[in-house]
């Protein structure tokens, strides 16, 4: 019996047809399992019902097949049972799945109405509405970084494969991973995208494997037009996941698709990844975001402060851009807790007042530093990496900033002298009292390099 296709209000209630189709779905949840019932169940849509006939909506074409080799007399039956009326399933292709949260329960796939968006489809973890490119300040530290996100956002052909964004935690990598993802659904809403963290890109293959379903994940990341995986290193010294991920990765990029992900730190640098792994993962553009400055932390707390409609001092703005240094997250919940305690004290905002509600959060930046630390700040001030600290490089700009380190390493730390030596490479004790003279007679002679190595103390010890 061929019924011609008729739009899904037309004809009957749109609560009724949701209401069928939950019970149809939780009857197949209940025989299927968890895995297989949202791997294969979950991505369908009712796009029209009526006259006796259901018509499902599949987003691939091997997924419509598999659906109706495998479960179509099923859905059939189900359907028939709760309403005798049905005598035609009908599946078809087609893009028009609503966006799905694989990190949220899902109890029924979706109904289409006239009301639903059938522009494209997001599958993933959730996005923040506040993670924008017009949300994200730019200064010096992240400009390559959020250059090439809005770059990879805007083009509709691939630039970078992949983009690899990294940086310190709470430093931005996750806010732009989101507006990237944001800026594609809202300009180009036919490309497929997954969004979603590394740990459960991981926890996800890990229950395909386990229900014996890897058919289907492989299916679901390796069909997207666009895989975001944010902080990637989590999959360090896992070595089946990374091998999934290696190959999900090869398959998009010889389907010319884009793949963009984080970590924290640069693809050469990651420890328990492997080496072919990293290697692929610097294939196309590494962006780095350092470390704040002082500039752009006062750029970011004006901006918030903006946002949510509150006059602050700016004292008291330069204050917590002067002591918060360790990421955006931390330095941005300081500006919430004092516009928070205001509203609900009725306490006018001053510095004697933040300096009050702050006072566990600025004691904690008041912490004692470490030889890392140093090696950090030294790295950034002098644009070297981190690892040429530990390195046998010997050049004049990677040895001087290096003896600068072991310099402040003495001073400001408790470490001995051949404790500070293991950290840097492994060097001998020797070593480190050669770079603590060595960098005494340069402070006594050279008032330039006396001045740089004051403003990298002060910066230390705030």
């Amino acid at each position: 019996m061929v019924i011609a296709q008729q739009s899904l209000t037309q004809h009957t209630d749109h609560g009724q047809v949701a209401h069928e189709w939950a019970s149809v779905c939780q009857r197949l949840q209940a025989e299927l399992g968890e895995a297989t019932f949202r791997s294969w169940i979950v991505p369908l849509v009712i796009t029209n019902f009526g006259g006796g006939l259901v018509q499902i909506a599949a987003p691939t074409r091997f997924m419509k097949d598999w659906v109706a080799t495998n479960f179509l007399d099923r859905i059939r039956n189900h359907w028939q049972d709760i309403n005798p009326t049905i005598d035609t399933i009908d599946l078809i292709v087609r893009q028009v799945a609503t966006p799905v949260n694989l990190d949220a329960p899902q109890t029924a796939p979706s109904v289409m109405s006239d009301e639903t968006e059938i522009e494209g489809s997001f599958i993933g973890s959730t996005l923040d509405p506040r993670f924008t490119f017009d949300n994200f300040v730019v200064g010096k530290p992240n400009e390559l970084a959020y250059a090439a996100a809005l770059r990879v956002a805007e083009s509709a052909t691939v630039q970078f494969n992949p983009l690899f964004l990294y940086g310190g935690v709470g430093l931005g990598k996750t806010h732009l991973m989101h507006a990237i993802a944001w800026h594609i659904k809202k300009c180009h809403p036919d490309r497929r995208v997954i969004y979603l963290s590394a740990e459960k890109f991981m926890y996800q293959f890990i229950r395909a494997l386990r229900y014996k379903d890897t058919v289907a994940f492989k299916e679901q990341f390796r069909s997207v037009d666009v895989l975001m995986i944010d902080d990637v290193q989590f999959i360090s010294g896992k070595d089946t996941t990374q091998e999934e991920f290696f190959h999900t990765f090869n398959a998009l990029v010889d389907r010319n698709h884009q793949v963009i992900v984080s970590a924290d730190k640069s693809p050469s640098d990651l420890q328990g990844m492997e080496e072919r792994l990293k290697s692929r993962l610097g294939w196309g553009l590494v962006a780095d975001i350092h470390p704040t400055t002082y500039e752009l932390r006062l750029g970011i707390l004006q901006s918030k402060a903006e946002t949510l409609h509150t006059v602050v001092p700016k004292d008291v703005l330069e204050f917590l851009a002067f002591k918060i240094v360790s990421n955006v997250r931390e330095l941005e919940g300081a500006l919430n807790r004092i516009i928070a305690h205001s509203t609900l004290v009725g306490r006018e905002i001053n510095l004697e007042m933040t300096q009050d509600v702050l006072r566990d959060l600025l004691k904690a930046n008041d912490r004692r530093i470490t030889v890392d630390d140093i090696q950090k700040r030294v790295a950034e001030y002098y644009s070297i990496k981190i690892s040429d600290m530990q390195s046998s490089r010997r050049s004049q700009n990677v040895a001087r900033p290096r003896q600068v380190a072991m310099y402040l390493s003495k001073v400001l730390t408790s470490r001995s002298l051949p404790d500070i030596g293991r950290k840097f490479g492994g060097r001998d004790h020797t070593t480190v009292l050669h770079a603590v003279r060595k960098v005494e007679e340069l402070m006594a002679s050279d008032r330039e390099f006396s001045e740089d190595l004051s403003i990298l103390r002060r910066t230390l010890e705030v």
